[in-house]
This record gives structure tokens, C-alpha cells and sequence, in this order.
């Protein structure tokens, strides 16, 4: 069960309120507390590429970095205290791992919240959100990588192979079988006469002759045992603690699946799939997933692009399509926040999108945390 803070309903005008930053004025500085450690670690994870990585550029005087809508546009004040210095929360701590470049894991963040670096994504506007809401310890924990797709790094367990009809340059059409989890490379030709039996290639290489050591789900295989990792030493990135629950996951991602029209076919398929995933690896069937669209794409786009989109919206709870994640799953559309701005641009590092992204999906996550 999660216990709330008594603070003004204000704070809870979810959905109706359709500017972030107006959002964002209502929160509270943090008081400097710490959070009851008789109680369990609340851990939010956040998932997907780039989007979720987040490069929001954070200083420099200049239009869109975090310091210039901070202390110039006066947006997000509970990120400075009242000499200007950046606050400090001591019931929410950032954690963000990463593949490092020789394998392993790289640790890039291990911090109670504070702007600290020199990009930043929605983990600010998250983890006020959540610590601002609840008496318990919170961790955000970001284990992701940028330039990744549903469909073939991030490709869960348990997914299976399938056909797609793949149109080239040139209008050819022939028919693929697509990897399954563990499979490679990500298609091959199928034989009309085995269809989806027809076996993948022995060996896959590059244009240099070398094997090429990736497979469907790599990344998934890397970020989740990254995440793992924290966690099983917990007090290692949580002072103190010594229990944990994971509550929630965070998924912002979509641009590399939408340059493939398999993939994004599929999108819907993956991403049923990924939540059942998520929930069975950290023994959380309960927890909570809010995931953000693409921000350039609009409702009514065509294309793969539109078709992730489409994907996204069909899998919110409220949509009906799939009952199970009625109160337990929410989309949070962001082409209103994007600033005119693309994913595959990282927003031109505005800022402010990531926290307006940020604050959006951290107010869905409290509206589902207060659903039983």
C-alpha cells in the first residue's frame, strides 16, 4: 500500500491541468527531511533510449538550458532555494547506471535529488513529483541507453519470431521472418516453403568479415540486470535501507522502432508484452506504467510513426482495449510539451521538455498509485 502526504488536493488536479510549468508552481521546496526508513524503498524505474537517458542541457545562460528556465524564466522554483542554489532532496534518491563502453556496468549517478551534471532528463520532475506524494523512500533508478528499439535491443523474453513483408528502396517486396528474443541478426529471408520455420543465418558479420556479437534482447538483458545489480545492494545507493519494493516503471522511447516498419507493426504487440515482462522479472505483478508518445508525432499521424503512437494509446488503461491495465498502465501524450521539438533531435536539448515531461508522468504515476 502507498501512503500519501498530507498536502493540498491542489497538487492532485491531474489530468485537468494541461501546462506542466503551471504544475510546477504549486509544488513544495523540498523541506530537507528524510523519509521514514521504517518503511520499504519505493523504486521507480526508468526505461527506453534516448528520451529516457534525457540531454536536457542543464547550464549556460542560455535559451532552454535548465539554469536560464530556472533562474531567468522562473519555471520550476522548488529546484532552487532562496539564495539560488540548486535544493536537495533527502527522500528521494537518483540513481542512473548505464553499459558501460567495455561492458559492465557504469554508474553515473548515486545522489539524493539534486541538478547535478551537465544534461538531465525526467528524473527531476519525477522524483518530485513522487517525493512531494509519498511518506516512503523513493528511488528513481534510470537504467537505459540511447538508439535502442522495442523490437530488437530492448525485445523481451518470451518474445517469438514472426513474419513482416518488408518493401525496399526500389518497391521490391519480400517476405522476412523477424528475430525473436535471443535470435540474430534482427530478420532474414523466409522460405516460402518452411514460412516462419526457415532458421536464420549460421553466421552474422559485418561489412568487414567480423561476427557481429549482438542478439534480439540484448540491451533488455543489460539494463535489467544493471537495474538488479542496485538493487541487490541496496544500501549501497539507498543510505540506510534495507528494503524495497519495486512500484512503478517509466518508459519514454519509440523513435528506432518508428525507422522500421516491422518493428512498428509490432509495437503494440512488444509493448503488452514488455509490461507482463517488467512485472514477472521484479516480482511486482501490482507496480504501476506510465509511458510517454513520441513528442513530434500528433494524433491522426500516419506512418510508423503514427503507428507507435497509435500503439501507445491503445495499451493506456482507459482505452478498454486491454482491461488487465485499466488503472495500472497510462500514456501521457507529449506533442504539447515537445516544444516543436523530435525525439531523434533530443528536443534541441530544451530543458524544459524534459522537465514538463517529467512532471506530466510523475502526476500519472501518482493517479495510478491511488488506484487499488
Amino acid at each position: 500500500m502507498h501512503r500519501f502526504k498530507k498536502i493540498p488536493a491542489a497538487l492532485f488536479g491531474l489530468a485537468l491541468l494541461s501546462t506542466p510549468s503551471l504544475r510546477a508552481a504549486d509544488l513544495p521546496d523540498p523541506d530537507g527531511k528524510p523519509a521514514d526508513m521504517s518503511k520499504p524503498v519505493k523504486v521507480f524505474l526508468i526505461l527506453g533510449q534516448s528520451n529516457a537517458v534525457g540531454l536536457g542541457s542543464v547550464s549556460g545562460d542560455k535559451p532552454g538550458s535548465l539554469e536560464t528556465a530556472v533562474k531567468t524564466e522562473k519555471l520550476y522554483p522548488f529546484l532552487v532555494d532562496d539564495a539560488g542554489n540548486w535544493t536537495e532532496r533527502k527522500d528521494v534518491r537518483n540513481v542512473q547506471v548505464m553499459v558501460g563502453r567495455s561492458g559492465g556496468m557504469s554508474l553515473l549517478h548515486n545522489d539524493w535529488m539534486t541538478v547535478k551534471g551537465r544534461t538531465m532528463g525526467v528524473e527531476y520532475g519525477v522524483g518530485h513529483q513522487l517525493g512531494n506524494a509519498l511518506d516512503e523512500p523513493v528511488m528513481v533508478l534510470k537504467s537505459c541507453i540511447g538508439n535502442r528499439s522495442l523490437g530488437w535491443d530492448l525485445l523481451p523474453p518470451g518474445s517469438g519470431r514472426y513474419l513482416a513483408e518488408i518493401t525496399d528502396r526500389s518497391g521490391n517486396k519480400t517476405t522476412k521472418v523477424v528475430a525473436g528474443y535471443k535470435d540474430r541478426p534482427d530478420m532474414w529471408d523466409a522460405d516460402p516453403a518452411k514460412g516462419l520455420a526457415t532458421e536464420p543465418p549460421k553466421e552474422w558479420l559485418d561489412k568487414k568479415g567480423k561476427p557481429i556479437d549482438w542478439y534480439a534482447g540484448k540491451q533488455w538483458d543489460d539494463d535489467i540486470a544493471n537495474a538488479k545489480k542496485v538493487l541487490s545492494e541496496l544500501d549501497k545507493y539507498y543510505p540506510g535501507a534495507s528494503k524495497y519494493e519495486v512500484a512503478g516503471f517509466f518508459w519514454w522511447q519509440g523513435e528506432k522502432d518508428a525507422g522500421n516498419s516491422a518493428h512498428a507493426e509490432r509495437y503494440e504487440q512488444n509493448l503488452v508484452h514488455l509490461i507482463n515482462q517488467l512485472r514477472k522479472e521484479f516480482n511486482a505483478p501490482d507496480a504501476k506504467f506510465v509511458m510517454g508518445t513520441i513528442g513530434e508525432v500528433t494524433k491522426g499521424t500516419a506512418g510508423n510513426s503514427g503507428r507507435i503512437l497509435d500503439a501507445m494509446m491503445a495499451v493506456d488503461g482507459t482505452s478498454g482495449k486491454y482491461p488487465g491495465f485499466k488503472g495500472n498502465v497510462a500514456t501521457v501524450y507529449t506533442h504539447d510539451m515537445a516544444r516543436g521539438g523530435s525525439g531523434n533531435g533530443h528536443y534541441g536539448k530544451d530543458s524544459r521538455v524534459y522537465m514538463d515531461v517529467g512532471l506530466a508522468m510523475g502526476e500519472a504515476m501518482l493517479e495510478l498509485l491511488k488506484s487499488k
